[in-house]
């Protein structure tokens, strides 16, 4: 019987630093992409792939993250004495049933792996996704819906996967290729942020992957990797050498790094751009503020 992906972990227990000050009470998965958190993206692009069990792993001082999800009564009663359908619904759109969502606490910052470790008793003996909502990937058909539908033929670990240039490889966790099958590739192993020049490859692992329960059972020996962390690529490596299949898929569409301040401005200006609302308006803005700048030079 063929496995289908419906729980998916959402590691968010990150003291989001390179936002301070904002950061001090606002998690950085809530910081909004021009009228939706960051977290909204990656829920909205999980329930596209057919995700139905929604797993955070967070920390102390998430509360506003938790609220986020929840009914808010007065404010829905509001817009409904006003005739403000239209918000109604997108704020309706937000919320997530009893039972749908759950949070675990990842007590202490021992990385992605520890993370991904701390959900293990909800995930059992399934496949499951992992979605990091720092990358922001922008997609005709969401990447982690063009991941589903691999894992549903190859029923195997999956990563997606970008070409990255060489002088960045050193910032990622980087495929070793076995096969390149062009969307699809076999690998032989990744290396977690090789030194600049050793990279196997130019195709890095971005925060997306489906994952067999056997990468859990990797995870629980605590095995301490790159950077004094718990590292999820490498349970991923310890199941492969296992015999279990890992592939990097080529997805289709634009990741943005969101963890970074200028990724973040970036996305910001190109979903903008892509409402029909504001394009003008901003591309008008754009264009004067380049024009200012050359002038003043």
């Amino acid at each position: 019987m063929r496995s289908k992906v419906t729980k998916a972990i959402f590691p968010v227990a990150g003291m989001g630093t390179r936002f301070l000050p904002a950061t001090k009470s606002v998690p950085k998965e809530i910081m909004t992409l021009v009228d939706r958190p960051l977290v909204q993206y990656a829920i909205d692009e999980a329930r596209s792939a057919g995700i139905k069990e929604f797993i955070f792993v967070t920390s102390r001082g998430k509360g506003a993250l938790e609220d986020y999800f929840d009914n808010a009564p007065q404010l829905e009663q509001a817009l409904r004495k006003k005739g403000k359908t239209e918000l109604l619904e997108i704020l309706k759109s937000t919320n997530m049933d009893s039972g749908e969502i759950a949070y675990m606490r990842q007590h202490k910052p021992l990385g992605l792996g520890h993370a991904v470790w701390c959900a293990r008793r909800l995930v059992g003996n399934e496949p499951f996704a992992v979605i990091l909502p720092d990358d922001v990937i922008a997609a005709e058909k969401s990447c982690l819906q063009q991941m589903v539908e691999a894992f549903e033929e190859t029923q195997s670990n999956i990563v997606a996967a970008m070409e990255v240039p060489d002088d960045k490889a050193s910032s990622y966790g980087i495929l070793d290729i076995k096969e390149d099958m062009g969307a699809l590739v076999s690998t032989k192993g990744m290396v977690e942020k090789p030194a600049p020049g050793t990279q196997p490859s130019n195709l890095a692992v971005i925060g997306r992957y489906i994952l067999t329960p056997t990468v859990l059972q990797k995870l629980n020996k605590k095995t301490v990797g790159a950077g004094g962390e718990i590292q999820l690529t490498d349970a991923i490596d310890d199941a492969r050498n296992d015999g279990e299949e890992v592939y990097g898929l080529r997805f289709k569409g634009t990741r943005y790094d969101c963890g970074s301040k200028a990724g973040f401005l970036q996305a910001t200006v190109a979903f903008a751009l892509a409402r029909s609302e504001l394009r003008d308006d901003l591309f008008k803005f754009i264009q004067d503020m380049v024009a200012a700048d050359k002038a003043a030079e």
